[in-house]
């Protein structure tokens, strides 16, 4: 028997990067995944077609994760079909970059609002459905930068220390119906979330991390997919790193 054969999923940003590479490794081990997007509408279909051996059990569902409104009816049809949720996986993040003297304020508030408030938002919905059964599994991919901080990510750091208190809270609430609520915190990932930086500033970054190299999609997936088993029932409010020993 594959290891999340019979489960629901639900995974934010689902069709680039970690995201991507969290929804095809649920999917390899049985799992049924709705994989949420925002609005790269060409990057699902491509993820549709190179994924289509698995059927119906993989749902692509465009979503802004911040749409209070949009996400309780999301959560309403998903309820419809499913009635229950085994896991959720807030995956959803982006980046306006610019020290904080010069940072427009609505990319402040997009950060926020995408990286921290759509988590939010979409736990809340969710949990309601995993207590309905006394089980589930959320797991919020979050960064170190949220504790170490970078020159021009203010907003994006804020958002990643946000996430991180949100998890430790939300832990404490729902443990005792056995719903575990952890943080993933990749370094850096060769994913196109960090293909604009400049080249001189990418090898910086690599001379930083004591591996000597960036991690791949698939070594966060594989650390994901561990807590979102049954094997890590007892692991709850925690946040794995994954940086090379950045």
């Amino acid at each position: 028997m594959l290891e999340f054969e019979g489960k629901t999923a639900v995974v934010t940003g689902a069709t680039r990067g970690i995201g991507r590479a969290i929804t095809e490794a649920l999917l390899a081990q049985g799992a049924t995944v709705v994989g949420v997007y925002g609005g790269n509408r060409a990057a699902a279909e491509a993820m549709a077609g190179e994924c289509a051996e698995h059927g119906e059990r993989l749902r692509l569902r465009q979503l802004n994760v911040s749409d209070y409104a949009a996400a309780s009816a999301f959560f309403a049809e998903l309820e419809a079909e499913f009635d229950t949720l085994d896991i959720l996986v807030n995956n959803a993040g982006i980046r306006r970059d610019a020290v904080l003297a010069m940072m427009k304020e609505e990319d402040w508030r997009r950060v926020l609002d995408v990286n921290l408030t759509g988590g939010y938002i979409m736990s809340k919905f969710a949990v309601p459905l995993m207590m309905k059964q006394k089980y589930g599994r959320i797991v919020f991919i979050t960064s170190p930068m949220g504790h170490l901080g970078f020159v021009g990510q203010s907003n994006y750091s804020a958002s990643k220390a946000g996430q991180v208190g949100l998890m430790k809270s939300l832990s404490k609430e729902v443990a005792k119906r056995k719903i575990t609520v952890n943080c993933v915190s990749p370094g850096f990932i060769a994913t196109d979330f960090i293909d604009d930086l400049p080249e001189a500033q990418m090898k910086e970054y690599k001379k930083m991390v004591p591996a000597g190299r960036f991690g791949t999609p698939a070594e966060v997936a594989e650390a994901t997919l561990f807590l979102l088993s049954g094997r890590a029932a007892y692991i709850n409010g925690a946040v794995l790193e994954i940086t090379g020993g950045l």
